[in-house]
């Protein structure tokens, strides 16, 4: 079989438009101490308002802000002292016209009261009086009962990623378990009769330590995937469709390292085919163009390029979109990134996308040039450029936006 028959190239936004396999993973119920970065299958509504009662923002005193129209150092308003308010329990006493009542920060707003001065524009110039030497506006110094949230609104949205203040906020509500979609099980096969385990002590000519895979799996651990290293499969004809059909029924995505020459990917390719749809082989891609994509009853299985450095930059582009969104997310969390100018001319090819790697010290990005097989090209860049696939190239001297690695 030729890889001629399944060469159909697109470019990397057709993929990541048109290529959504429907599978998702299933949904499970975590506690809120196993929830960071986990991704909710659905919005969490809060049982109740949040903080529940109107609390001070401050130290100070609950008043009528109508009591502190006017006053100012020299012509201070004088308050008769009527309590004060516990933490942590109901006020015993009201505001009246008049008076106030001493607040910590916390404590519940008593009767009567609608702001808080600040302890700092006070003083008490006699037992039972504090003069007030500063105005406070109506709600000033205060929360109110549904402020921080209202009954029934979302607390955290489903679909996005928790983060450590998303916890903070469903604990304050009471939410003690979150539904969440399960860890997309990567499956991660290595091909070639060249490629040996890691813990090899000794290679003969010819032979290479499996690095692709540790470094996939380290890819799926960042976006909230369970790798599965699936081993290696030798070039024999049949291993690589017999090891796919192994995998596919217990995996939420298949990767399948192949090999670098034609021929390996063509077994790829055949492999793919004879278990599942390819909706792809080959995309508008540098590095990377010989990825292949597919799928076999709506789980995704993505051929990768032989060649480390491809196989990477490709799995950033296309396969953590896909593990994100199997896993429930439909819009990858934004990395960071920092603006810095370009050391050097870059040319491209219109309708290619080009990934550069790069350095950036002071403000400046250095591209980062290496044969695909070069995993030292990845490991010292901080980052990476994108060239659009309008474009054919970019100018040195020109403001770059560089997608930092984490």
């Amino acid at each position: 079989m030729s890889g001629r028959e399944f060469f159909t190239t697109r470019t990397v936004a057709e993929a990541l438009a048109g290529f959504r396999p429907a599978h998702r993973t299933a949904v499970e119920e975590v506690p809120l101490s196993a929830a960071l970065h986990r991704v909710p299958a659905a919005d969490i509504p809060s049982p109740h308002a949040l903080p529940g009662f109107a609390k001070s923002t401050v130290d100070g005193f609950a008043v009528r802000a109508a009591d502190t129209y006017g006053a100012s150092d020299g012509l201070p308003s004088y308050l008769d002292l009527l309590g004060a308010v516990r933490m942590g329990a109901a006020p015993t006493v009201s505001v009246r016209p008049g008076g106030c009542v001493a607040m910590p920060t916390g404590g519940v707003i008593p009767d009567g009261a609608d702001a808080v001065v600040m302890v700092e524009y006070t003083a008490e110039t006699m037992p039972g009086t504090i003069e007030v030497t500063r105005p406070v506006a109506p709600g000033g110094g205060m929360v109110r009962a549904d402020d921080d949230v209202a009954a029934g609104t979302v607390l955290v949205a489903g679909g996005r990623p928790l983060r450590a203040p998303d916890l903070g906020l469903l604990a304050a509500a009471g939410v003690t378990s979150v539904p969440v979609h399960a860890r997309p099980r990567v499956a991660i096969i290595s091909t070639g009769d060249e490629v040996v385990p890691p813990e090899t002590a000794e290679l003969t000519a010819g032979q290479v330590r499996d690095a692709t895979a540790s470094a996939l799996a380290g890819l799926a651990i960042e976006a909230g995937g369970e790798p599965v290293i699936a081993g290696i499969v030798s070039d024999e004809p049949g291993a690589l469709k017999e090891k796919l059909t192994e995998v596919l029924p217990s995996s939420d995505l298949v990767v399948v390292s192949a090999g670098s020459s034609v021929g390996a990917r063509d077994e790829t390719a055949g492999a793919v085919a004879a278990v599942g749809e390819v909706w792809c082989h080959g995309l508008a891609i540098k590095p990377g163009k010989p990825t292949l994509l597919a799928e076999s009853n709506g789980v995704p299985m993505i051929g990768l390029p032989g060649n480390p450095l491809s196989a990477l930059v490709v799995f950033g582009q296309i396969g953590l979109p896909l593990l994100w969104r199997i896993g429930g997310c439909p819009t990858p969390p934004v990395r960071p990134n920092v603006r810095a100018r370009l050391s050097r001319d870059l040319a491209s090819v219109a309708g290619r996308l080009d990934v550069i790697q790069v350095k950036v010290t002071d403000g400046v990005a250095e591209p980062l040039f290496g044969p695909s097989a070069l995993l030292s090209v990845l490991t010292s860049a901080d980052g990476y450029v994108i060239i659009p696939e309008p474009a054919t190239g970019l100018d040195a001297g020109i403001d770059v936006d560089v997608t930092l690695y984490p």
